[in-house]
């Protein structure tokens, strides 16, 4: 499994919007997909957005948000499960 932390800094006036963008439009168009498994998305105060998903594999990078929502372009890194 791999996991993908997505980040986004979000401009304070654009906050609810990039939020909404993320859960109406950015994830809906892979959640049908057979390798992705699922999403969570969190916020913070200081404006940031961050998606993590799950996949079995190949993970999909996120469509680009409207740049006048957020105030730097996202940053993502992948992750595998480390045994212990």
């Amino acid at each position: 499994m791999i996991v993908r932390m997505w980040e986004a800094k979000a401009e304070p006036y654009g906050f609810a919007d990039l939020i909404t963008w993320v859960c109406e439009t950015a994830l809906p168009e892979f959640e049908h997909e057979p390798l992705h498994l699922s999403s969570e998305v969190f916020s913070s105060t200081d404006h940031r957005v961050v998606v993590i998903s799950k996949w079995r594999s190949n993970p999909r990078e996120l469509p680009e948000p409207p740049m006048r929502l957020v105030a730097r372009p996202p940053h993502s890194w992948d992750f595998t499960q480390v045994d212990r």
